[in-house]
């Protein structure tokens, strides 16, 4: 018996995909300088985010510029590509898992900022770095529903306040190999934003639909990465086991559903390049239909996908069959088919 999720949508397309890179580039080489004497002392060498993850920069946003605001920007870019008038956008979901406060939501602001209608539903989801897809995965459930003409996903990601207060605790003279380790992860994160509008496929023939998909969980695994306001805590090594024993269960069981062999691109989660390789190895994907953002973008949570996404729009021909791969800690993970 399988122990996926499957789900199939039946009139629902993606309009547009837009990305916000944050404009200050902050480079590994730089991170390593920071923290240069904590990995002397505990008897570690520098160049582990370049060399073994792949990550040679990552992006933050300007002092006084927030994370809301590069969301606001890639939803306002989504919209005028869609050509949709946002009085009729019904959702407005927003998937980010940066957030400065508890309360309200990062919804909220993005919904006033983009003039939205007191008509449309707006809402945060968080699920890690699978949140964008989820939201992908509800609105296309509502539109298919009849309940909303047209949704806007979005995500902005902001890096740059938990990554200093990283750097300054690694290069304290108290910290140890086991904090350096431990913290590994949060150097790997970037900052950007990105936004989709998606509306019905049957009064959009030129759009891209989305076919459909599965989701896992495996939800045992929820203390291998946990974060808050203050420092994010990750068991490296375990999040890949897990992870890529979480991909290979899915995917064998989707088979019987769906043949996702030979896709024209795999938009997979932008980790880092041992867990692309590894992701590659484990389900037979060719690395050349895995286009990367992660090497200068570092890992952009749940917007990552979508990113990515946006940078190969200009690549991508009509019918080209695109699978989107997101995984998030806790965990659970999901394959959403796109046709081009």
């Amino acid at each position: 018996m399988s122990g996926n999720i499957t789900f199939r949508h039946h009139d629902t397309s993606v309009l547009s995909v837009t990305a916000v890179d944050a404009p200050v580039v902050m480079t590994s080489a730089e991170f390593d300088r920071i923290i240069g004497d904590s990995y002397a002392r505990n008897g570690l060498r520098p160049g582990m985010l370049s060399k073994l993850a792949g990550i040679q920069e990552r992006r933050w946003w300007p002092q006084g510029t927030s994370f809301v605001d590069g969301a606001i920007e890639a939803g306002a870019k989504a919209i005028a590509e869609s050509g949709v008038d946002p009085a009729r956008i019904g959702m407005v979901v927003n998937t980010s898992v940066s957030r400065e406060h508890l309360e309200p939501s990062v919804a909220v602001r993005i919904h006033h900022e983009l003039g939205m209608p007191s008509s449309s539903l707006n809402f945060d989801i968080t699920n890690a770095c699978l949140g964008f897809v989820n939201g992908m995965q509800l609105a296309a459930t509502m539109i298919d529903g009849g309940q909303i003409d047209y949704a806007l996903v979005v995500d902005g990601e902001g890096s740059r306040t938990p990554q200093e207060n990283t750097l300054a605790r690694l290069s304290s003279p108290e910290a140890t190999a086991d904090d350096l380790q431990r913290e590994f992860a949060t150097l790997t994160l970037g900052s950007g934003a990105a936004a989709m509008v998606l509306g019905r496929a049957s009064e959009h023939p030129g759009a891209h639909r989305v076919v459909g998909g599965v989701s896992r969980a495996a939800t045992w695994h929820h203390e291998l990465c946990v974060g808050d306001f203050e420092q994010m805590r990750t068991d490296t090594t375990g999040l890949l086991v897990a992870g890529l024993e979480l991909a290979g269960d899915l995917w064998r069981d989707a088979a019987a559903e769906f043949d996702w062999s030979d896709m024209d691109r795999y938009v997979v989660h932008q980790v880092s390049q041992v867990h692309t390789r590894k992701t590659a190895e484990a389900l037979g994907l060719p690395l050349d239909r895995i286009p990367l953002t992660f090497p200068t973008l570092g890992n952009v949570g749940p917007a990552a996908v979508a990113i990515t996404l946006a940078k190969e729009v200009e690549q991508l021909e009509t019918g080209d069959r695109v699978l989107m791969m997101g995984i998030g800690s806790g965990l659970n993970m999901t394959c959403l088919e796109l046709t081009w």
